[in-house]
């Protein structure tokens, strides 16, 4: 859509082929239906939070700033707020006025757009493009379409109802590009000790620290600090999705999962020293003292965390709280403070926000988004091998590479 509005601009005859029945499909589902905009932060730090070959995408954002897109927006009368972590979201707290305010823009541009209009073939003599065949998908119809220029913006490969279905990297193959490996990033993670995570599933922590540690070489991979949600098979939420974006780039991170080399050390007190963590279980035993260990942490923990720290803890439950040693209190402080789980592999790309890898940069002129090996043929988000963290940085990405293909 943006590099329909930024090519019609240059009154150019623009005409969008979508495959779906409606356009922003996945746009509508971004930020849980709520359309996490863009990210307030300085547009020269976005870069920075880009593992996947952020350094391709300076040019695209100076062409199309995040303050560009919420101009675009406010135009059409949607307004926009910010929330914790930067993250921009409309002031509806709707996806779809997002969505309608694009369509509107495209619609005064006079941008043409196809429906159900599924592109199997991009056309070329002599490596330029001269257009697509597209099949009709309610009728089977073949068309023919002759163009000059074709931009590619059919996403990756995870949220496949929305139609990305990873069409565009077969398409591109076809011209000869090359497509780095396709893998699911910003995902909940898998973890090993299962019936630990499905007893706390559903519980949603707040201002925790995360970190990952490979156990092969003790170094910390990635720390975080933030919400994360337990789920029946692992862990999930903000840090954790940004985690695996991280976690992908580790060299041999199949084999480190496979034998159990990469942990997940959640600090559930973090504004509590050791120190102070155990003046704070002393206080609450001192006033909980002729209960049983059992029924002395509701002041310290969430209710479903109490019974797995119990037995974590391996202290009898039964035990009256005054009797309850320092060498047990050393023991229930580290548990707490570094509450350890097994990662063992990244969930399945269907239920990965963004997909990791696509067409190489490298083939790409990055100041135009125009191919290097076919002229006339432009890419647009995230078909491309770019991937960032959660925060509305990959909306972003999309923004700015579309308004890029289309202005060239």
């Amino acid at each position: 859509m943006l590099a329909s509005i930024s090519a019609a601009k240059l009154n150019n005859d623009v005409t969008i082929l979508e495959k779906m029945n409606q356009c922003g499909k996945k746009l509508l589902i971004t930020g849980k239906g709520r359309c996490n905009i863009t990210s307030s932060l300085d547009i020269s730090q976005f870069i920075s939070n880009i593992p996947g070959n952020g350094r391709f995408l300076y040019s695209a954002f100076n062409n199309f700033t995040n303050e560009d897109i919420i101009h675009l927006l406010e135009s059409h009368k949607v307004k926009v707020k910010q929330e914790r972590g930067n993250r921009v979201f409309p002031e509806s707290d709707k996806s779809l006025s997002v969505l309608n305010a694009l369509l509107e823009e495209l619609k005064n541009l006079k941008v043409k757009i196809k429906n159900n209009t599924e592109v199997i073939e991009i056309l070329e003599e002599q490596n330029k493009v001269i257009g697509v065949i597209s099949v009709d998908r309610n009728t089977g119809k073949k068309e023919k379409i002759l163009a000059d220029k074709v931009i590619l913006a059919t996403g990756g490969k995870s949220y496949q109802a929305t139609g990305s279905t990873g069409d565009g990297y077969i398409l591109a193959k076809k011209l000869g590009h090359h497509i780095t490996k396709i893998q699911p990033s910003l995902v909940p993670l898998l973890c090993k000790e299962k019936d630990l995570c499905k007893s706390l599933q559903g519980l949603s922590l707040r201002n925790v620290g995360i970190q990952f540690i490979n156990l092969e070489n003790k170094k910390v991979i990635y720390e975080d600090f933030g919400e994360m949600l337990f789920t029946h098979f692992g862990v999930s939420g903000p840090t954790i999705l940004s985690a695996s974006a991280h976690l992908l780039r580790v060299k041999q991170i199949e084999r480190l999962l496979k034998e159990n080399k990469i942990v997940l050390k959640i600090d559930l007190k973090p504004a509590l020293s050791e120190e102070k963590l155990d003046i704070r279980i002393l206080k609450d035993f001192e006033e909980f003292k002729n209960k049983q260990f059992k029924n002395s942490l509701e002041n310290l923990l969430p209710k479903k965390l109490i019974e797995p720290v119990i037995k974590l803890s391996e202290i009898n439950p039964e035990k009256k709280v005054n009797e309850v040693n320092k060498m047990e209190r050393y023991k229930l402080i580290q548990l707490l403070k570094k509450f350890t789980l097994t990662i063992k592999d990244f969930g399945d790309i269907n239920e990965a926000i963004i997909t990791a890898g696509g067409i190489d940069v490298k083939e790409i002129n990055s100041s135009t988004m125009e191919s290097k090996l076919i002229k006339g043929l432009y890419f647009a988000g995230e078909i491309i091998d770019v991937d960032a963290y959660t925060g509305g940085f990959n909306l972003q990405i999309a923004y700015s590479t579309g308004y890029t293909a289309g202005m060239n």
